[in-house]
């Protein structure tokens, strides 16, 4: 198995502000990336947004400003969400810069030719997918995603011959020499593969988006379509188009992940992975689709205007406890239910009582004891966590931590370590300390892809370098 791994987020539409799903794909990522680092994987993490969509054009001129400007603001409030979740993104890449441009005018000169075509088109367009929609992806007329109803475009475009590509992609899937995670997402698009590919348009018309975007290299009045644009930032961020750095990530040696979202999966599984093809470049290995979250059993979405301010929670409740919801508590590959209340339950439950409890209770224990032996230990992981990873049971994973931890708080009640502390009895007291210190410090290196602050405190305070006794208050809410 290939020991360098390069795992990428979906980049999201800069039309708005971020949600709470979007603060899901970036830490999903992260903590796999993460976990993949312990293991002792080279690991590369790429994020980013997505500045071209027509949706973003229109989102502008309702804003009344410039375009470049309404995508700046919005794409320093997705850079800053990724921060302020403590996401260890090696690359963000924005599709305005001129980086991304170059790489993509160098991928369409790499497209074969003979799968390019002009061609007359009636469709139904979706602004808020971004995407042409059938007749039957209808429901009752509108799009079962945004609630619009699409729009009625007629015009010539650049077309691509994915038919041609129909019976390769299908048994590339079905061999899983591209991978997609779960098995009903792959059975998906197996399906949607078998029904039979239709080509695709590859552009659309410049007046349709006020001339922004990515003009079609020698064309005056084609811009190329925005899906086809974003899916190459998973190349133009490592220099594609700008030398050959690029290969040192994108080759068959390294194994390739996409993270994405369940309304995506045709784009990553079925477009890309064609385009890819055409151009004489490697696939990827792996696409992970996780679920969506939902408020009362709805997807969470911009504009459907139910979303969640992610960056207002993580001022409320701190970062680890947006990840823990998130990553401990949010299985992968199907939607949950995200709210302030079920967080602020988990927060206090999970973080406050369970485990920042536990170690207060050693650090005042080890402090009345004068027990100064504090323990460095390895971090070790056995091979159930490996097994759980490559199927990337992220909750199933933390379970394992967790448990330890309510052991451990059980132990502490059962063995009354503070009536040893009374009889001065040192002896087994230290015995014991040092058993559960070294333990929890375990415990701290396990978690620390899902709850990245505390576990460096924890493993901070074990080992006699100080650290916050109070790691969670449920009076206080920030950690």
């Amino acid at each position: 198995m290939a020991k360098s791994i390069f795992i990428t987020t979906t980049i999201p539409y800069v039309n708005s502000h971020p949600h709470v799903g979007h603060a899901q794909e970036f830490v999903v990522a992260d903590c796999i990336a993460r976990l993949y680092r312990q293991h002792g994987y080279q690991v590369r993490f790429q994020t980013g947004t997505d500045e071209n969509a027509s949706k973003n054009v229109i989102a502008a001129r309702r804003a009344g400003v410039s375009i470049q400007e309404f995508v700046d603001r919005n794409a320093a409030l997705f850079r800053s969400l990724v921060q302020n979740l403590d996401v260890s993104a090696d690359t963000f890449i924005r599709t305005t810069e001129l980086r991304h441009q170059k790489g993509v005018e160098l991928f369409w000169s790499r497209l074969d030719t003979e799968d390019l075509y002009a061609h007359s088109y009636k469709g139904l367009y979706c602004v808020g997918c971004e995407d042409f929609l059938l007749e039957k992806d209808l429901l009752d007329g509108i799009c079962p995603d945004h609630r619009t109803v699409p729009e009625a475009i007629e015009e010539e475009n650049i077309f691509f011959r994915l038919s041609r590509y129909q019976k390769q992609l299908e048994q590339l899937i079905k061999s899983d020499t591209i991978r997609v995670l779960p098995i009903t997402r792959k059975n998906e698009v197996l399906c949607f593969i078998q029904q039979g590919l239709q080509d695709i348009s590859l552009t659309r018309h410049k007046n349709r988006s006020d001339g922004w975007g990515i003009r079609v290299p020698g064309s005056s009045d084609q811009i190329i379509y925005v899906w086809i644009d974003a899916l190459i930032n998973y190349l133009t961020g490592q220099g594609f188009g700008e030398g050959e750095e690029w290969a040192k990530l994108w080759n068959q040696e390294t194994r390739k992940i996409h993270v994405i979202g369940k309304n995506v999966w045709k784009f990553h599984a079925v477009y890309w992975p064609a385009l890819l093809l055409s151009a004489g470049l490697p696939l990827p290995n792996e696409i992970i689709v996780h679920g969506f979250l939902t408020n009362d059993g709805v997807k969470i979405s911009k504009s459907l205007g139910n979303s969640v301010d992610p960056l207002d929670v993580i001022a409320a409740y701190g970062s680890d406890a947006v990840r823990h919801l998130l990553l401990a508590r949010t299985p992968i590959f199907v939607d949950s239910d995200f709210s302030r209340d079920r967080l602020a339950q988990i927060y206090s439950g999970d973080l406050a009582h369970r485990l920042g409890n536990l170690y207060s209770r050693l650090r005042v224990l080890c402090e009345k004891a004068g027990f100064e032996s504090w323990v460095k230990s390895e971090a070790a992981f056995d091979n159930r966590v490996e097994v759980l990873l490559q199927a990337y049971d992220l909750t199933e994973i933390a379970v394992e931590a967790w448990s330890e931890i309510d052991r451990l708080n059980a132990e502490i009640n059962r063995k009354r370590p503070w009536d040893l502390l009374k009889n001065s009895d040192s002896e087994p007291l230290h015995s014991l300390l040092s058993d559960w210190i070294q333990r929890l410090d375990q415990v701290a290196k396990r978690l620390e892809p899902y709850l990245t602050k505390a576990s460096q405190e924890i493993q901070s305070g074990l080992q006699g370098r100080g650290g916050d006794r109070i790691l969670f208050s449920s009076r206080n809410l920030h950690t």
